[in-house]
């Protein structure tokens, strides 16, 4: 039988490419019964009635998945956050960079718009910034609105991969997969001033050939709450804590309160970024207060 992957689903149809082929699917009504449904990214054999049509037989397992956006087997996520207009929020990054960690999805943080820039004090804010998320061991990329230099940029770390773009809203994600791909002609609205973020633009999950990959255009993390996500997880998804939380005098060690703690020191040293032990801290008493689900 043949295989392909699923690149878009649509009202109850899924489109499967194989190679040069997209073949317009529908699932079968096994898929129901055993609760499965195909996703956007799924590996996927199929039985083809004839050029355009045919039914999806079999999804093959997953390497991850998320809920929103619905889509699997995403090799990275492509975070990108704007120098200016609006403003670069690390509050915010870090919230999609625990998201992003506990799906065990490789991350890549784009900073747009630095030609926007226009004092140097908020320049060196901002590559301070980079340089602290690159002493993590984060691949940061910072790039322009030039189309040329986006394209050099970002089609590199695109090339075999699946991503999936998110981030601030008004950043201009839209903006570069256009000039990515100048034919796709997404959709990009003006950003709101008064809100301080963009007006959401993007509607179902597709993903769309870039290079030799594939990026999905999705409506982003619609949800940023740490569903799923407890106390004991957080440290995990903080790459610079997680190595060194061997180190505390105590086993569990959640970093808050308890003496000799060795992520504790390394904020007082200056080791890890005082900012990032304050978000940390924000996300651990937003975990605890969350409401339990029956």
């Amino acid at each position: 039988m043949p295989q392909g992957k699923i690149v878009k689903a649509l009202s109850g149809f899924y489109y499967v490419q194989d190679g040069e082929r997209l073949i317009q699917c529908r699932g079968r009504g096994v898929f129901r019964k055993n609760k499965v449904t195909p996703l956007v990214g799924d590996e996927v054999e199929y039985q083809a009635d004839n050029d355009q049509e045919g039914y999806v037989l079999e999804v093959f397992s997953r390497k991850n998945e998320l809920i929103r956006p619905p889509i699997c087997n995403v090799d990275q996520a492509i975070l990108v956050f704007s120098a200016v207009e609006p403003d670069f929020s690390t509050s915010l990054l870090d919230r999609f960079l625990v998201l992003i960690e506990a799906n065990d999805i490789n991350p890549v943080i784009v900073i747009s718009k630095m030609d926007l820039i226009l004092t140097d004090e908020v320049k060196e804010k901002v590559l301070s910034f980079a340089k602290d998320y690159e002493k993590i061991g984060y691949n940061v990329v910072l790039t322009s609105t030039v189309e040329s230099t986006v394209g050099k940029d970002l089609l590199p770390i695109l090339n075999d991969k699946i991503s999936v773009f998110a981030g601030q809203s008004g950043v201009g994600k839209s903006s570069l997969l256009n000039v990515l791909r100048p034919e796709l002609e997404l959709k990009t609205d003006d950003i709101s001033t008064h809100l301080g973020r963009g007006k959401h633009t993007t509607r179902h999950v597709e993903l769309i050939a870039v290079g030799s990959g594939f990026v999905a255009d999705t409506p982003g993390f619609s949800s940023l709450e740490f569903t799923g996500i407890e106390v004991e997880d957080l440290t995990y998804c903080f790459p610079e804590m997680h190595e060194r939380s061997g180190n505390c005098k105590f086993r569990g060690c959640t970093h808050v309160k308890e003496p000799a703690c060795a992520i504790k020191e390394a904020v007082e040293s200056g080791e890890i970024p005082q900012y990032r032990y304050e978000h940390y801290l924000t996300f651990v008493e937003e975990i605890r207060e969350r409401k339990p689900r029956y």
